[in-house]
């Protein structure tokens, strides 16, 4: 049988600490983030086999997460663009990559549960 499979590995909710910011305040002291991120990956392979070397291993995702985020940037948006880039680098079967990071007390006096970035990356089909 052959049977055409749209799938995605995604991990929620990841929270981390890091020293992001424009102020020096931020940079000093950092902050809780929170990271979401949805891959574009043909599963079917693994979904035969039952191994994992067929599949996208989220927690070598989880582990380039926290090394790029340990890495301070004064935007989130710059994170988002070094997260996502490497990940397309590293897998090259990675098809899309959705990335939202969330930064949980931004210091701009809002009363409000946190304030981000959310990108979505598509592999150019080379032919």
């Amino acid at each position: 049988m052959n049977i055409s499979t749209l799938s995605f590995i995604h991990i929620d909710d990841i929270r981390l600490h890091a020293r992001h910011g424009v102020l020096p305040q931020e940079q000093a002291t950092g902050n809780d983030y929170t990271i979401n991120i949805r891959i574009g990956y043909d599963i079917s392979r693994a979904m035969q086999t039952d191994d994992v070397t067929d599949t996208l291993n989220y927690a070598e995702v989880f582990n380039v997460i926290k090394q790029e985020m340990a890495m301070p940037s004064k935007l989130i948006e710059h994170v988002c663009g070094r997260i996502a880039n490497r990940l397309m680098e590293q897998y090259a079967d990675i098809m899309s990559i959705e990335l939202r990071i969330t930064k949980l007390n931004p210091p701009m006096g809002a009363d409000c549960r946190g304030a981000g970035v959310e990108i979505h990356v598509t592999r150019e089909k080379t032919k």
